[in-house]
């Protein structure tokens, strides 16, 4: 007989900006919230954010004051593990420390009831390393909630080695229920959504050290059609969240490509929320402005490196950036990390500002011809080396006169 999960009672562990919004994400849709955070003073303090953020969405008309009150009246904090022996699903939702992820795993699994669903809400980390501490690693997988996550719509549901298909079926029913649009990936570093962002990223910052500056790139993918370039993004969700994470990791900060955000994060222009980053910000305003500061900063550390800067137009930077993210997204398809293009698409309109009319990053190479996409890439390789070598799906495709939506899961 199939297992059916039938999810009434859910558990969030943290009290962060992650852990806040997937607990207001749960409630509002009427499920029953158990909230753990081994700081009970965040816990008061995250309850607390829970309710201005319901009441701001009272006094906008967005919910009513019943709304409000029936979703204030699904959470209820907790004071330790014990308290979630009964839930159906935990979720946990801490920083991104795979140590502390598997510590937190091994105490769900001696601690919560047998055949719950145990989530982890990493946004890169492996899921197999922190099913495989546990003894039930069929009902662990990853749920990505994006940030703000009561907000955004994407929910990368991740299954791992041993996920079984009862337990991923019933993580795209709860993201139905919770209006998310989800997509499910399998397990690899960045799983769709931030490996692909990596190499766009990438690009964009050797952008910089080529010759070209922050509001420059920016303006060159939003005349595009994104909702915002790399560079505003960063300042929207901090510039020092990838800092801090290669100095936990103790690797990746001697790279050339992230000089720049080095030498910010080391000024103390981590973003919007200092009021400066790659751009300034005015008081109690969320309007980025050139800074001609940032420009020099930028013209310095590319010059120390031994860059030869040049001008760099719009149409290498959308070349550049876009066919990055292409490319990967062939890789991906290749390896079977996600079913179809249609999915990976739906990554990149619901949670990374792809522009709508475009279709997503997969659409938009198909109007333009694989076989033109193969040979944008092997110009690209010729001028900036290897990593530009084409997926091997790509150069499939061409040969078969064939498109990326043609691609289904095992059709490989």
């Amino acid at each position: 007989m199939t297992q059916t999960f039938d999810i009434k009672r859910a558990a969030v562990i943290g009290a962060g900006t992650m852990g806040r919004g997937i607990v207001m994400s749960l409630a509002n849709a009427g499920i029953q919230v158990l909230w753990l955070d081994n700081n009970p003073q965040m816990l008061e303090q995250a309850m607390g954010v829970v309710a201005d953020t319901n009441a701001h969405n009272v006094k906008l008309g967005r919910i009513t004051p019943e709304d409000s009150a029936a979703c204030l009246a699904c959470v209820t904090p907790v004071g330790d593990y014990a308290a979630l022996a009964d839930a159906d699903l935990v979720i946990e939702a801490v920083y991104e420390n795979l140590e502390l992820k598997q510590q937190i795993f091994r105490t769900l699994d001696d601690t919560v009831k047998p055949g719950a669903i145990l989530a982890s809400n990493t946004s890169a980390l492996d899921i197999d390393a922190i099913a495989n501490v546990t003894k039930r690693p069929e009902d662990v997988l990853g749920l990505h909630f994006f940030s703000p996550a009561h907000i955004m719509k994407l929910l990368e549901i991740v299954r791992g080695d041993k996920t079984s298909k009862a337990v991923l079926d019933a993580a795209v029913a709860l993201g139905k229920r919770i209006g998310k649009v989800s997509v499910v990936a399998g397990n690899c570093d960045g799983f769709i959504g931030n490996r692909m962002l990596a190499t766009y990223v990438r690009e964009a910052r050797m952008l910089l050290l080529e010759g070209a500056y922050p509001h420059q790139v920016d303006a060159a993918l939003q005349g595009f059609g994104f909702a915002m370039g790399p560079f505003r993004m960063y300042d929207v969700v901090g510039i020092d969240l990838e800092w801090r994470a290669r100095e936990l990791a103790g690797k990746g900060q001697d790279d050339p490509a992230v000089q720049v955000d080095n030498r910010l994060c080391e000024l103390g222009r981590f973003g919007q929320k200092a009021r400066m980053g790659y751009y300034r910000y005015a008081e109690g305003s969320r309007q980025a402005e050139h800074d001609p500061e940032v420009d020099a900063l930028v013209l310095q550390v590319s010059e120390q490196l031994g860059f030869k800067r040049r001008d760099i137009g719009q149409e290498e930077i959308l070349e550049r950036c876009l066919l990055a993210l292409v490319n990967e997204g062939a890789k991906i398809l290749e390896e079977n990390i996600a079913a179809n293009s249609h999915d990976v698409d739906l990554v990149y309109l619901n949670g990374y500002g792809f522009p709508k009319e475009k279709e997503g990053p997969m659409s938009w190479a198909d109007s333009q011809g694989v076989d033109d996409i193969l040979a944008r890439l092997q110009t690209l390789q010729t001028h900036f080396g290897n990593h530009w070598q084409p997926a091997n799906l790509i150069e499939q495709l061409a040969t078969s006169g064939k498109r990326f939506s043609d691609v289904k899961e095992g059709s490989l």
